[in-house]
């Protein structure tokens, strides 16, 4: 993880091509065990809180990885829960960009 985790987001402009399904299943084993590979279009990760403040200060948190990172995840919040789904927007795949933005969020405590 801490590999791609000091690693930043490469703006994609388009004209990038997806990653594989094996290069896509070679990032997913360097970020948390918790994300999933979704038919190599996006990853995602759903964390389950106690209440649904705590999950909104994790999204907020996120948030500001996204903005510093200037790639940005789709969230779903609820009570008791928030779901992150990443893929880079531009192309509507994934890129190594997507599984770096996974690895900063792993490396957030809380």
């Amino acid at each position: 993880m801490d590999k791609l985790s000091a690693m930043d987001c490469v703006p994609c402009e388009g004209g990038v091509p997806p990653l594989s399904e094996e290069e896509s299943a070679s990032f997913l084993a360097q970020i948390h065990e918790d994300w999933e590979l979704v038919e190599n279009h996006h990853i995602t990760r759903t964390w389950v809180f106690p209440d649904f403040a705590s999950a909104l200060e994790l999204a907020n948190s996120l948030g500001a990885i996204c903005e510093e990172q200037s790639h940005h995840a789709d969230f779903n919040l609820g009570w008791g829960k928030l779901v992150a789904v990443i893929y880079t927007h531009k192309i509507d795949a994934l890129t190594e960009s997507d599984f770096v933005l996974a690895s900063k969020f792993d490396a957030i405590e809380r």
